[in-house]
Formats: C-alpha cells, structure tokens, sequence
C-alpha cells in the first residue's frame, strides 16, 4: 500500500487543493509549477496528447511561421471567420462546409450543443467525460457501464434502455473517456439506426485517431456516420490526436441549421490564427502524410505500453483502444496518494479519478507519452509497487 512521508503529505495537501479548485477536471502542469514550486515535473502522464505529432506540427510552424517569417501576421491580423475555416477543411474530411462548426477546443462544441439543442431528457453513460453532463441544462439519464465487464458497452441492454426512456438526447464517446473501451464501426453504425428515433445522438469522436480494427492500424473515418445518420452531432477534438491542446481547437459536424443557429448567437469569430493556421496544415495532404506516421507509431507504442503496465503486480489495467489507460488499484492505496507518490518522488504528473461518476474503487488515469517517457513511467511503478 502507497504511504506518504510527513513531508510528502504536506505537498500532497497542496496538490490536493488545487485538484479541488480546478472541480472535476485537473490543474495544469503550468498551474502545478506555479502553485508548488517544489514539484518537479518530467512527464505529463496526465493531460491526454500525441506528442510526436506535437513535434512534427512544431517543425512546420518553425519553418513556415518563424523561419517563413508568417509569424506576425498571425498575431496581427484577425483570423477567418468560422465558415471561412470551415471551407478549408471541408474537401479534406469530405464534409460539406455548411456542416462544420470551428470551436475554440472540444469543450466550446460541448457547451453550446448542450444548452442550444438539449431541450428533454439526456442520457449519458459512466464514466464517463463529466462536461456532457456538467453543462446539462435539463434531466440527466446515467446508463452505468458494469466493472465486472470493463466497461464495455452492451448495445443491446443500451438499446431497451433508450427504448423504455425516450431521452431527446444520447451522449457516445468513442472510444470512451477515462477507459478508453471501443465500439466497433460495425456495432456502432448498428447502435446508430437503432437510434433513429432520438432526436440528438452526440457522438464524440476525440480518441477515433488512436483506435484500429486492422493490422494496418488503419485510420477509422467516423464522418461517414453523419452522411448516413443526420441525428448525429460528431464532436472532435483536435488536442489529443495532434498534441495541440494550448492553442484550443476542435470542431462538430452537425446539420445546417444546427451550424447556422450557433454562427447567429455568437461564434462567428471564435477562433485564433494559430489555431486556423493548424487547421490549414491538417488539410494539407503532405503533412497529414507525415502525421499518419507518427499516428501509427504512436499507437504501436502505446500498445506496449499497456502491455507491460499488465505485467505489474497490484494494478489492473483496464482494454483501451485511447492513448490513455484506466487503472485500477488493488493492493489498497488510495488514488489520490498514488497521484501525489507519482508527482513529488518522480517528477510524474497522473490522473485521479477519484471524481468520476461510475467509478467505485481507487482507479487513475495513465496517458502513453514518447518512448522513452512511458519507460520512467513503468520504473516509477515498478519501485512504488516493489515497495510496498
């Protein structure tokens, strides 16, 4: 069992009380290293990125911005409006322009769609990301998803529950946060007709990029399914997948009129030119090359991550196909303790999950950095768990 020494507990207290005031999410490192200037920080394990694709985006904004000298312009001159951006994308991803939505981070998508269009009931399944039912403005409906089955959903059970409680709205992440359980494309597009009666069905695709159902590791295109499903509000982040969280973009492919009602009330200029910049460059066929890559890198190395985080003693690692892993701990530490032990002895930020609804037990969350990151991770846990 983790133990904290008298001066561990101290620092522990402080961490503590940062967790509490950022509410159910986590204070950044940068907030970390000003609150607690003892920390030491090394790893991020905790805030969920690629950072490889972090590098490669860095090296063109070296040599097109900086090195090309476009770097002014960005901060001078205002960037596009939200339909202008949203023609960029739009032959890329092979959506119409008119059913984009450019949103300053997943979370701006996650709050309007909420309080613009949730009208009746919602159901939300946990655990599960705590904004969609954080910024609900109507009756909540939780669908649990069972322990003693990895969280995994069971379409069907999910479907006589939809049928007997008629929401107006469904909320799907796939592949879910904090587990990182799948759907499969082809349980998922049953799930989806199935639900043709439910006015909204939110599916956030914010982890698609991690998830593969071939050998290939072959890039799944969760768009088709609003082409075939206009009840679908699809909702991406682009902070995870490309490493990009502090210059705050996503965007939802939702319909026309839904689009239009938010560009009318307010999000016309939403928007930085770092941010319309990135999307510009995702669009581009040579980068998006480079990155598929590291994408596929990236998820080969995450994968043996998990792996060997299997093969320590005291922990369960539950399935994920996410660059995150849940974890449980069984040896009676306390979550928040492993989080503290993990931050002041080894410089490695983590997750309590103590926060989550849905979850009974002391779990965390694990994020797969580099290669050479998640190394000083399993070291950190080899020791903790040797220890004890």
């Amino acid at each position: 069992m983790i133990k904290l020494n008298e001066h561990e507990f101290s620092i522990a207290c402080k961490i503590k009380k940062l967790k509490d005031e950022a509410g159910s999410h986590s204070p950044s490192i940068f907030t970390l290293a000003q609150q607690v200037p003892e920390l030491k920080i090394s790893v991020d394990a905790c805030f969920l990125s690629n950072p490889y694709a972090t590098a490669l985006f860095l090296r063109y904004v070296e040599e097109e911005l900086i090195g090309g000298g476009r770097l002014r312009d960005l901060l001078e001159f205002y960037p596009s409006q939200n339909r202008i951006i949203a023609q960029s994308m739009s032959d890329f991803i092979g959506i119409g322009a008119r059913n984009i939505f450019i949103a300053n981070g997943a979370i701006e998508v996650i709050q309007a769609v909420m309080h613009r269009f949730v009208r009746g009931r919602v159901l939300v399944c946990i655990p599960t990301f705590s904004s969609y039912y954080e910024f609900a403005t109507t009756e909540v409906l939780f669908y649990p998803l069972k322990k003693e089955e990895n969280f995994a959903l069971d379409v069907e059970d999910y479907l006589r529950y939809v049928r007997a409680q008629r929401p107006q709205t469904v909320v799907l992440i796939n592949p879910n946060n904090p587990d990182g359980g799948y759907l499969c494309t082809a349980r998922l597009e049953y799930l989806l007709s199935a639900l043709s009666f439910v006015e909204n069905i939110i599916l956030d695709i914010s982890f698609m990029h991690f998830a593969y159902e071939d050998e290939n590791l072959s890039l799944i295109k969760a768009e088709e399914f609003f082409k075939k499903f206009p009840n679908c509000i699809l909702i991406k982040s682009m902070s995870k997948d490309f490493g990009v969280a502090g210059i705050r973009v996503g965007y939802a492919i939702m319909s026309e009129e839904r689009v239009d009602a938010l560009l009318e009330n307010g999000y016309l200029w939403n928007s930085n030119g770092l941010a319309e910049y990135f999307l510009r460059t995702y669009a581009q066929e040579k980068f998006f090359k480079e990155y598929e890559q590291t994408r596929k890198k990236y998820i080969q190395q995450t994968q043996i991550f998990f792996t060997k985080l299997r093969e320590i003693e005291g922990l369960k690692i539950y399935p994920s196909l996410a660059n995150f892993a849940l974890v449980e701990l069984l040896d009676g530490s306390r979550a928040e303790d492993f989080v503290a032990k993990m931050l002041i002895k080894y410089g490695i930020y983590t997750r309590t999950c103590k926060d989550k609804i849905g979850l009974e037990g002391e779990f965390v969350r694990l994020a797969s950095r580099t290669q050479e990151e998640n190394e000083k991770i399993l070291h950190a846990l080899r020791e903790i768990f040797k220890e004890r």
